[in-house]
């Protein structure tokens, strides 16, 4: 007769993600997640499979969590500016408020194992895929708009805010000073409303 399980599969989940995130892969031990979920090492094994397969559940978790909720935004946003803004805002908060930072969990990972793990390079491939284009959308109507700049084609100016948040949550592991990100937001902002 198979046993029942006694805990909740969803938050040991979200506690597994946020051990990841703070400790990245390599640092994580099958010990560790089995002395922060609270759950035994065969319940572990059972319901998540290994550790490599827990992290890529924890990171699909992240996108649904984290980066969806983005992209949905960037596409019903009224004022995509405004929404832009507020993207780095977060980013930002998440930078200057905690005594450590722990940037990005996919911009993490991605740095980490991407050119060495093909799971997660399929992964993060698909955030970045889905966020440019999400950028370039909500661009390329703010450019039909009059709101943003038609100087560079809404492709290059979304790529371009792209890279800008990914290296911002990078910077952000070693260097959280809030002038330096006022100063990045204020110069990525004009660049998209075609000022100097």
């Amino acid at each position: 007769m198979a046993r029942t399980k006694v805990f909740d599969e969803h938050l040991i989940l979200e506690k597994a993600m946020e051990l990841f995130w703070q400790k990245g892969y390599n640092a994580t031990s099958a010990q560790d997640l089995v002395d922060n979920l609270g759950i035994s090492r065969s319940s572990m094994y059972d319901t998540y499979g290994d550790k490599h397969s827990l992290f890529l559940k924890a990171l699909e978790l992240y996108r649904r969590e984290r980066i969806d909720p983005v992209i949905k935004g960037l596409t019903t946003a009224d004022d995509i500016e405004a929404y832009v803004r507020s993207i780095f805002k977060t980013v930002k908060a998440e930078a200057v408020e905690p005594a450590e930072p722990t940037g990005c969990f996919m911009v993490n990972s991605a740095v980490e194992l991407a050119t060495v793990d093909s799971d997660v390079r399929t992964i993060a491939n698909a955030i970045m895929r889905d966020t440019e284009e999400a950028l370039y959308n909500a661009i390329q109507k703010g450019q039909d708009e009059g709101i943003f700049t038609t100087a560079f084609p809404a492709r290059a100016l979304g790529r371009f805010v792209l890279n800008s948040l990914n290296g911002f949550r990078v910077t952000m592991k070693f260097d959280a000073s809030e002038r330096m990100f006022d100063d990045i937001v204020d110069v990525c902002l004009s660049v998209l409303k075609g000022r100097s």
